[in-house]
């Protein structure tokens, strides 16, 4: 594995994410799938991290296990200190909420509520005040892009409209870590290329720590920092330093075709 140099860890910041000696089994003790193992790595605040794999690499289990939708068969996961495979389970719906941001491939919006009510909905679950909430609101859409479409439901709008505002969902309680499964999975390419832009702004502009998992290496390339797994494990990783992104991109298809992961058309 092509490891980073010392220096790159050796931050004084401490890590936001730390994830140490991970593994995740499935099946019965007659046939056991290995999803994880061994899965060690850090993020800094303020990083943005993709995670790329052929299907059945892991990388999906690897989100879950981060997220807590799915728990860790050893090893342990911990954020800004705390270790969240330990978290007890009456704890767990208040630990997402209040550290976690979550975006998804199919949007997950509620069909029944505007896109400013959609947008809001972290912040009315925390019972902010409601002037307070359209103030944030009406900002973060504005920077994303969708002051005109507030008043629309998510059937009324483009799916490029759809996953801003699920993103500005994910955003706009200011979780510790943003998480993103293949978030242009189910968008034109115009739109993804637009909702990466707009990702890639936040990021810099509000120094948010993102995590994604992607098998796309156009979405990859505007992150700052790529995993890549095979059968379970990290394969390979790779900075992006002072590239333009555009190598970045091809350096990412290079790693790829030695992976044997999927290569764009």
């Amino acid at each position: 594995m092509n490891r980073y140099p010392e220096h790159h860890y050796a931050h004084p910041q401490p890590p936001l994410l730390s994830v140490q000696s991970v593994e995740k089994y499935y099946g019965s003790p007659q046939s056991v799938t290995k999803a994880l193992d061994q899965v060690s790595f850090r993020i800094r605040p303020g990083e943005h991290i993709a995670v790329m794999g052929a299907s059945g690499s892991g990388k999906t289990t690897l989100l879950n296990c981060i997220s807590t939708i799915d728990t860790v068969s050893s090893g342990h996961i911990l954020l800004e200190g705390r270790d969240i495979t330990a978290i007890p389970m009456e704890e767990i719906a208040a630990f997402r909420r209040e550290a976690l941001g979550f975006v998804f491939q199919e949007f997950n919006l509620l069909d029944t509520l505007t896109l400013e009510e959609n947008m809001a909905l972290p912040l009315t679950i925390r019972e902010l005040e409601p002037a307070e909430i359209r103030v944030k609101v009406h900002a973060l859409a504005d920077r994303l892009g969708l002051s005109e479409a507030l008043g629309k439901f998510p059937y009324q709008v483009s799916g490029g409209q759809k996953q801003r505002c699920a993103f500005a969902r994910a955003v706009i309680g200011e979780p510790k870590l943003i998480l993103a499964d293949e978030p242009t999975g189910a968008l034109d390419s115009a739109s993804a290329r637009v909702l990466l832009e707009i990702m890639h702004r936040f990021h810099r502009e509000s120094h948010a720590t993102i995590l994604m998992v992607t098998h796309d290496a156009f979405s990859a390339s505007f992150a700052e920092r790529i995993l890549f797994l095979k059968d379970g494990r990290i394969f390979n990783e790779i900075l992006k330093g002072e590239k333009e992104r555009d190598a970045f991109y091809h350096e990412i298809l290079d790693v790829l075709s030695v992976l044997g992961g999927e290569r764009p058309c």
